[in-house]
Formats: structure tokens, C-alpha cells, sequence
């Protein structure tokens, strides 16, 4: 899930930070470049940090600004498919809830809840299910399974799949239940009076 990488690149420092302390002035123009972005092999980019080895500049013709090399570190927060992750339940809506998973938001569709029949209270804001009792709300810890990943340029157009459906995901207490079926009560059916 987080992880911390090593990147060298090649910044460009305007005039203006001419005057400044460069590793100041480095570490402005990479956090404005790099933080909060997505990289495809990275995954996203949340912090960047330990800003060193910074080259001496080289100028380019018409180009007032030096051209430095630097390497940094970044945290990262990446997922994979077929990965198991906790959360808690940020929102209910009628198609599912979604799961907040660090610095993203992942859906757990109405039909990857859990097997059983489940419906939405929305007045109470709850799911529950129809036979084992299972019920869902917000602010719930959950385990999820990733289950497809689709990166956008951004983090809000970036969408996450997830599943809660396999035996030991869901909430906590439900793997303890061990799906067990609730016993209903039969109904007696009276006879209509006319």
C-alpha cells in the first residue's frame, strides 16, 4: 500500500529563486510537480521529502533559467488487484458503499456486499441483509478485495473497484459468524375475514 521511492530528475530553477536557499527553491518547484499525482508505475504520489545531491546548474541558450539534477524521496500509495485492504465505509448510496482506503475512495458495488440478499435502508442509513443478520453502515471498518483498477490522470477521476463477497471479508465480526443463517420464525397465515 505506501511505499517510499528514490527518483533523480532534472529540475529547472527561475530567476527568481536566484537569491534563495536552492534546496528551498528545489524542494518548492518538486512538491508543486509531484505531489498529489498519479504516476502509472507508482502509483500516487503523496509527500515528497529528503531533497539532496543537487548539481550544479547548467544554463541552455535562450533559456534564463539553470537546469539542475536532484533526487529525492517520495511516499507513495499504490494498490493491487487482487489485494486485501482495510477501510472504513465513508458513504451509502442505493448502487453500493463506497470504502475510504488511505488518500482514495474505492466502491464496493450493492452485488459485492456480501452474497446473501441485502437491501439499503435509506431513511437509517443502513444495508442489511436478509438472512444472516449481515448489516452495514457508515464509519464501519471493513475488509475489501481489490478487484480492477482504473488510473486516470487524476485522483478523482481514478476509479477502484472492490469486493467484499469471499469468505473473511466485510466487517470483522462477520468472519466470526462464519455465515451462519439467522432462524426465522414461521409466519401463521390467518384466514381473511369478508
Amino acid at each position: 500500500m505506501y511505499y517510499v521511492h528514490t527518483i533523480k530528475d532534472t529540475i529547472s530553477i527561475a530567476p527568481k529563486y536566484f537569491g534563495e536557499d536552492i534546496k528551498k527553491s528545489a524542494e518548492s518547484i518538486l512538491r508543486a510537480k509531484y505531489e498529489r499525482t498519479i504516476d502509472r508505475d507508482l502509483g500516487i504520489i503523496l509527500a515528497l521529502y529528503n531533497v539532496r545531491d543537487i548539481s550544479d546548474g547548467y544554463l541552455t541558450p535562450g533559456d534564463p533559467s539553470t537546469h539542475n539534477d536532484v533526487t529525492f524521496d517520495v511516499l507513495t500509495f499504490s494498490l493491487e488487484v487482487d489485494e486485501v485492504v482495510a477501510g472504513e465505509v465513508s458513504e451509502l448510496v442505493d448502487f453500493g458503499c463506497f470504502v475510504r482506503l488511505g488518500p482514495i475512495e474505492g466502491l464496493v458495488h450493492l452485488s459485492q456486499i456480501t452474497s446473501d440478499f441485502i437491501t439499503y435502508d435509506r431513511k437509517n442509513g443502513i444495508f442489511s441483509s436478509r438472512n444472516t443478520g449481515k448489516s452495514l453502515k457508515k464509519g464501519d471498518l471493513v475488509y475489501t478485495k481489490v478487484s480492477t483498477i482504473s488510473l486516470k490522470n487524476s485522483i478523482k477521476d481514478t476509479k477502484i473497484a472492490l469486493t467484499m463477497r469471499p469468505d473473511g471479508l466485510g466487517k470483522p465480526e462477520w468472519a466470526k459468524e462464519g455465515g451462519k443463517v439467522r432462524e426465522r420464525r414461521p409466519t401463521t397465515s390467518r384466514p381473511r375475514r369478508r
